[in-house]
């Protein structure tokens, strides 16, 4: 029997899961994803603790398995943005910037000003945002400037890690598309904006399609993997857009909903939106793995990462609070949190907002309130968040709105926030029975690349997995579209201008302690 490799480098953690060809898994392993905080919001990762990670997961998995040379092909999947400086002979210059890391706001505040966050929009789909990986060059350029001298080549996580089991360099569009040095319409890097910011192209990976061969296992990471030489990696993919390759979304009119540490709402499109308005609404988009489409992007920089704060916020000490007790809690409490409101901004704002200053409130607590209203108007505040960040795009003539969504990742274990999300945006949610289903769109990149599958369509055809629905509460649906429509939409613009005087009063504090 053929079997794939899936590799998923997320933000929470690194999983490899090995599957048969119908997608059903036979093996996996995960471990943290190494990382590092200096300061508040920033962050950073070492290329050898990535690689060393990665190989652990990929011996663990493999450990399970009675024949290791039935693994035919790797496909990766991982964060898009984050992207690892290498000299010539391969090796990492300096720490890689998270995506989520927003010190680079002065890149892109200069981007604005010289090249501009409309002609951006108009060249690569994206708004102009600090995460972008351009904006990271930039950083990397003007604050190492001895690394960024030595360095040759810049790759994303996924890429890199191909690199580290094969020797060979590529980049696919869905990946490309967040750097923001793509032109989304011919998909081909920028000309223009690389002369403008005065970066080499051939720093750049080659651009090739999704499940491209690029070679078989080296010797040397056979060694330290344990795969056969004989299995063939594939270019995988931006982690988001491998889990809904994997879930059949492919078409407009199709919604996924992936829910992990950040979480995105991607709606499938034929053409990339052109209305500049758009962009600055903070809505990207980038060129799916299958089929020749593209996506538009909605979602929330903290999703899961919201739980986990609100757990650790309402634990004992330095212990978490259970998970079951948290979701046990919010059951607890009626639909609308006896009146107390979340605004998931704990990193920044989420479209149709670009504000990288804004920050997560409570709103409405009094002496009554206690964790178990604390705790449901977390999960509520992340399902307003996602049906906030998604209708306004219904404007665009490019975007086709969804029936129902499908949804895949680690918060769909969370079977109280799957209810809130279906009551509140009055969909009926799938919730896709497969393990790690972003690990899956990467491994069937893999298999398209190695000739497992002749194509995207044949992968996705193969599929065994199956899924559960969750239907609307038509009652509670009744309470939360009066909640959004006359007090959740309003909480962001009212505390914005709090929320920047803030950040920045922070940012000064901060640059003086560094003085």
């Amino acid at each position: 029997m053929s079997l794939l490799l899936g590799l998923d480098v997320g933000t929470t953690s690194i999983k490899a899961v090995v599957y048969r060809p119908d997608g059903i898994a036979v093996a996996s392993a995960a471990a943290p994803t190494p990382t590092h905080v200096p300061r508040p919001r920033w962050a950073f990762y070492r290329a050898h603790e990535l690689w060393g990670t990665v190989v652990d997961v990929i011996q663990q998995a493999i450990a399970q398995l009675s024949d290791p040379s039935q693994i035919v092909s790797v496909g990766v999947a991982s964060v898009a943005e984050a992207g690892v400086l290498l000299d010539a002979q391969g090796e990492a210059t300096v720490d890689i910037i998270a995506w989520y890391d927003t010190r680079t706001k002065a890149q892109s505040d200069w981007l604005g000003e010289h090249v501009g966050a409309d002609a951006l929009f108009a060249s690569t789909g994206l708004s102009l945002q600090p995460i972008f990986s351009l904006c990271k060059m930039l950083w990397y350029r003007e604050h190492e400037p001895e690394a960024w001298q030595r360095s040759v080549h810049w790759l994303l996580i996924d890429e890199y890690i191909a690199f580290k089991l094969c020797g060979e360099r590529g980049s696919e569009p869905s990946q490309a598309s967040r750097t923001m040095l793509m032109n989304l319409h011919d998909l081909t890097w920028d000309s223009a904006i690389l002369d403008e910011v005065g970066i080499e192209e051939d720093m750049l990976p080659p651009l090739v399609a999704s499940g491209t061969r690029l070679g078989p296992v080296t010797a040397r990471a056979a060694s330290e993997t344990g795969l056969p030489q004989s299995a063939q990696v594939a270019t995988g993919g931006h982690d988001h857009v491998c889990g809904a390759f994997a879930a059949g979304v492919t078409r407009p009119g199709q919604m996924l909903n992936s829910m992990g540490t950040a979480e995105a709402v991607f709606l499938p499109t034929s053409a990339p939106l052109t209305d500049p308005k758009a962009g600055r609404q903070g809505y990207t988009q980038g060129a799916h793995v299958a089929g020749g489409g593209y996506y538009v992007f909605g979602g929330q920089y903290t999703s899961g990462a919201c739980i986990d704060w609100v757990r650790r916020m309402l634990g004992d000490g330095n212990d978490l609070l259970a998970y079951d007790a948290m979701i046990a809690a919010a059951e607890r409490v009626p639909p609308g949190s006896n009146g107390v409101l979340f605004l998931p901004h704990l990193r920044m704002a989420n479209p149709p907002y670009v504000d990288s200053r804004s920050r997560g409130a409570f709103v409405g607590l009094t002496v009554e309130t206690g964790r178990e209203e604390m705790a449901r108007a977390v999960l509520e505040g992340i399902a307003f968040e996602t049906v906030s960040t998604y209708e306004p795009l219904a404007e665009y003539p490019q975007v086709t709105m969804p029936e129902s969504s499908v949804a895949i990742g680690g918060g769909t274990r969370n079977k109280l926030l799957m209810q809130i999300k279906a009551s509140l945006s009055g969909l009926p949610y799938h919730v896709l029975d497969a393990e790690e289903a972003t690990a899956l769109g990467g491994a069937l990149l893999g298999a398209v690349g190695a000739g497992v599958f002749a194509d995207a369509d044949e992968a996705i055809a193969a599929m065994q997995y199956g899924q559960t629905g969750v239907d609307p509460n038509r009652a509670d649906s009744a309470i939360y579209d009066q909640i959004k429509r006359e007090v959740y939409q309003n909480v962001y613009p009212a505390l914005a201008p709090l929320s920047q005087t803030i950040s920045d009063m922070q940012n000064s504090l901060n640059d003086a302690d560094d003085a």
